[in-house]
């Protein structure tokens, strides 16, 4: 798959998980470092689509877990690497939703 096609099959996954968290009670659209399209909970962003990737925002320890299976990468802003949130380059609508509702029960709790 070439990376424009990555990119709108990633769109459309996270369209469809928006759709399906909105409904819920404390989730709401937003926008998250910047003007990506993202998804809050209680006003704290939660997930988010950056350049074709799912980012979410997950124990620091959850996060090194799935840089460590090879299933998420850091996210970084600038030179700073940001160490509750990672990033899923492999657009997968199942695991993005999984990794979605665990962001958002994690951001929810805090």
């Amino acid at each position: 798959m070439d990376e424009r096609s990555n990119e709108r099959a990633a769109h459309a996954v996270f369209d469809s998980i928006s759709a399906a968290l909105l409904p819920e009670a404390d989730v709401e659209e937003g926008t998250g470092f910047g003007t990506n399209p993202g998804l809050r909970t209680r006003s704290k962003i939660f997930a988010m689509l950056h350049t074709g990737e799912l980012v979410v925002k997950l124990p620091p320890g959850r996060c090194s877990e799935l840089i460590a299976q090879g299933k998420a990468r850091a996210f970084e802003i600038g030179r700073r690497t940001m160490r509750e949130w990672v990033r899923v380059a492999e657009v997968d609508e199942a695991e993005w939703m999984r990794l979605a509702r665990e962001a958002r029960s994690y951001v929810g709790g805090l």
